[in-house]
């Protein structure tokens, strides 16, 4: 980490943002281009492309870029991610990068060796640490069972902090853009501990309909996933997050958004009751975010 974090503010050069089209990605480009921050998108539809599995892809996507946004896809769990990220947190080494703000899960063992690969670079880092997001119910995994209307899950009632993905990409925003930010884990939870059963309560009540929980067995739930034609990899990741990290560890409160951004995180409620509002959730909805 540097000892001059002023140095944050006279960065020159483009900024990276990976993930450009995802949940999180999306939205920090946009907060980056607001303040006005040349940046470059990274992703499959983007020119350069960018492509996780194929590194000759890369360096086009690093020329003249000195700040980048880590967003992995689809999560650092994955296996395989640590071999990824090591060699992209040296690739960028080579282009000159400065600094990297690393998105990172609560938890999770191969989330945290991503983030001692980039911790140990010669680069000022931050790493950003969510829960699960609200917006899984909105632009999700949950999105068709909230339409639905009824949420089947293999889980019983233990309590998830989830978080405003707006929330996550503000602090990214911060971390890129603004000095103070280097060296700093931001864990960044919502305001209160919610079972998915208090999350189908609260999307009732915000969308004026019933949306029943239902409590299935693993088996079924990842079977189900599978025969959608998810992508192997999500499928595995589903099993992964309700068989480990879905265990209760990540059942208490953290301070990073109020620590990065000087302001409590927004609440479901709150949340839920925007999105009611665009008629997403309607049962008649044509067309929804993916």
């Amino acid at each position: 980490m540097s000892n001059n974090q002023n140095k944050f503010s006279n960065l020159e050069g483009l900024t990276l943002v990976l993930g450009a089209t995802g949940k999180t990605g999306r939205r920090v480009a946009e907060g980056l281009q607001k303040k006005n921050i040349p940046i470059r998108l990274g992703s499959r539809s983007a020119s350069p492309s960018f492509y996780w599995d194929e590194e000759a892809s890369w360096d086009e996507c690093l020329k003249n870029v000195h700040v980048v946004y880590i967003n992995y896809a689809p999560d650092l769990a994955l296996p395989g991610a640590t071999d990824s990220i090591r060699s992209f947190v040296n690739r960028a080494l080579d282009h000159g990068v400065k600094r990297m703000v690393l998105l990172s899960g609560r938890g999770e063992a191969e989330a945290q060796a991503c983030e001692k690969i980039v911790q140990e670079s010669a680069v000022d880092w931050t790493i950003v640490r969510a829960s699960w997001f609200y917006q899984n119910f909105s632009e999700g995994a949950f999105m068709d069972m909230v339409l639905s209307g009824r949420m089947t899950l293999p889980v019983s009632d233990i309590p998830e902090p989830f978080v405003d993905v707006d929330d996550i990409a503000e602090v990214a925003v911060a971390a890129l853009s603004e000095p103070g930010h280097a060296g700093q884990i931001y864990e960044v939870t919502g305001p209160r501990l919610m079972t998915f059963r208090e999350i189908s309560d609260e999307l009732s009540h915000a969308i004026g309909r019933e949306i029943e929980y239902m409590q299935i067995p693993l088996e079924t739930f990842v079977g189900a996933i599978a025969d959608s034609g998810a992508p192997k990899e999500v499928v595995w990741l589903m099993d992964y997050l309700f068989t480990t990290v879905l265990d209760g560890r990540n059942a208490y409160l953290t301070d990073g958004i109020q620590r990065a951004l000087g302001r409590p995180p927004k609440d479901f409620f709150d949340f839920a009751r925007e999105v009611a509002t665009t008629g997403i959730w309607s049962n008649n909805t044509a067309s929804r975010n993916a």
